[in-house]
């Protein structure tokens, strides 16, 4: 039984456990790799059990809004054409955050891999944008994927479908680091080999990291490009902005960061402040428990962070090699299939922004976070409420309101492909403002949604909503069961 109370004594117990998976390994580059990532385990780790000593709690009274220089407004940019920027679209690469998968979703492998728009998935039409930048601009800007274990090996697949686009594709992979018992403090992998549930990708925040070991990031450098532009691959908002690579141009920054006005379904959200003199990202996992009322207020905390960022390439290479790099960590409390108590420490991508020089956010239009969490969000995404141009999604101009409809569809609708079994097509929500759809709801093609719209099927009955049918303010509740004619 592997245990051990002092904290200098878990230290070296952690250490110890580390160095026998890796001698398990033969001599190589894979071990050498595997080494590598288990040192930066260890500095994370060591700083838990420090921070879990000594930590300090956030002073709230030290946290402030960002001061006016720390969040511009996109509107105040100079707005540019895809082509005016041409020269600068050759300094730049684009990282799409490749890790997750569709689980939540219902859906098997990669989440970038589901069919979200016309038959097309998110990597199809991330591949669509990027090549009509080359085209437009003649420029070369490279698509580079960071994966994680559980998604590389099916994305490599997936992508030799781009062998012939005009777009140049690279892939590198996060780190995996060992789940750790929360009694022992102890990893649970007894071997280094790849087993469900043992191991885990330690969030986006080892993009830096992993950017840097990969060789990639000075494969870029070497290369003449200046700038990363980094986001989710599920945000189908966030595309390449010609004026916001103007600004990074223009003002020398090493780091910006997207934000967008918060919205009540926004109040999780991240959010740039100023903490101590300091810009920084506070998120709501950071906040006294007693606070976070305070943090979920739209009046006080009115932006959030999109995790759309655009980095300075050298200066990430400064940062990671200082080795001061101290990202927040996050503690992530998971339990196993077989009931055991474990920890995931991770961090966020985002968390960076106080160690880049000039750092600060723009905040952009609702528009440019445009993200597919669930079949809610995957709902609005393939209505007429968009129009699909070079793989870029624009809100259609035939809708009168510049918002986005709220949308909650209850559980019957959780998984992508019962989603679309109780869809025959996409109704028409031009006009609508707010859709509520629970228990077991069928729509017919041709449905017209508008205004405010609430259908409940309670338990045990069964709703249909006919071919054709117009629904305005309305609410449907009951049991209807309806032909279509």
């Amino acid at each position: 039984m592997r245990t051990s109370t002092t904290p200098g004594g878990v230290e070296h117990a952690m250490r110890v456990e580390l160095d026998g998976l890796a001698n398990q390994l033969p001599a190589g580059p894979e071990k050498d790799k595997f080494n590598k990532e288990m040192d930066d385990f260890y500095r994370l780790y060591t700083r838990y059990l420090h921070e879990k000593k000594h930590s300090r709690p956030l002073d709230w009274e030290k946290v402030r809004g960002p001061k006016p220089e720390d969040v511009i407004a996109y509107a105040d940019l100079s707005q540019k054409d895809v082509k005016d920027v041409a020269p600068l679209l050759g300094k730049l690469a684009v990282l799409k955050l490749n890790g997750g998968l569709g689980t939540t979703m219902g859906c098997v492998g990669p989440k970038s891999a589901i069919e979200v728009r016309d038959g097309q998935t998110f990597l199809d039409l991330t591949v669509q944008q990027i090549e009509y930048l080359n085209e437009v601009s003649g420029a070369d800007v490279p698509l580079i994927l960071m994966n994680s274990f559980n998604t590389d090996e099916d994305t490599g697949k997936i992508v030799q479908k781009y062998i012939a686009h005009n777009v140049s594709i690279c892939t590198f992979n996060q780190s995996r680091y060992p789940r750790f018992k929360t009694d022992s403090n102890l990893p649970l992998a007894r071997e280094p080999a790849n087993r469900p549930g043992l191991w885990y990708p330690p969030g986006h925040g080892d993009l830096y990291e992993s950017f840097a070991n990969s060789g990639l990031l000075d494969q870029l450098i070497d290369e003449g490009k200046e700038w990363v532009f980094v986001s989710n691959v599920d945000n189908l908002g966030a595309t390449v902005d010609p004026a916001i690579l103007q600004h990074m141009a223009e003002t020398g920054a090493e780091f910006v960061m997207e934000v967008t006005d918060k919205t009540k379904a926004d109040i999780k959200g991240g959010t740039i402040i100023d903490y101590d003199g300091q810009v920084s990202l506070l998120e709501i996992a950071q906040v006294p428990k007693a606070h976070v009322d305070d943090f979920k207020r739209v009046k006080k905390f009115k932006i959030f962070n999109t995790n759309n960022l655009w980095i300075n390439l050298k200066a990430i290479k400064r940062v990671v090699a200082s080795h001061q790099f101290d990202l927040d960590l996050i503690v992530n409390h998971k339990t196993t299939d077989d009931g055991t108590a474990v920890i995931q420490l991770e961090t966020a991508v985002g968390a960076a922004i106080k160690h880049f020089a000039g750092a600060h956010g723009v905040n952009v239009p609702r528009a440019r976070f445009l993200p597919v969490k669930s079949t809610s969000d995957l709902f609005l995404v393939t209505s007429d409420l968009y129009l699909l141009e070079s793989g870029q999604l624009r809100m259609n101009p035939k809708r009168t309101f510049k918002t986005v409809p709220v949308v909650k569809l209850g559980d019957h609708f959780k998984k992508v492909n019962d989603y679309l079994a109780r869809f025959k097509a996409p109704p028409q929500i031009l006009e609508l403002d707010h859709l509520t759809v629970t228990g077991d709801v069928w729509f017919s093609s041709g449905v017209t949604l508008e205004g405010t719209v609430i259908i409940v099927a309670n338990h045990g009955a069964h709703i249909d909503i006919p071919r054709g049918a117009i629904l305005n303010d309305k609410v449907v509740s009951g049991d209807l069961r309806l032909l279509d004619h």
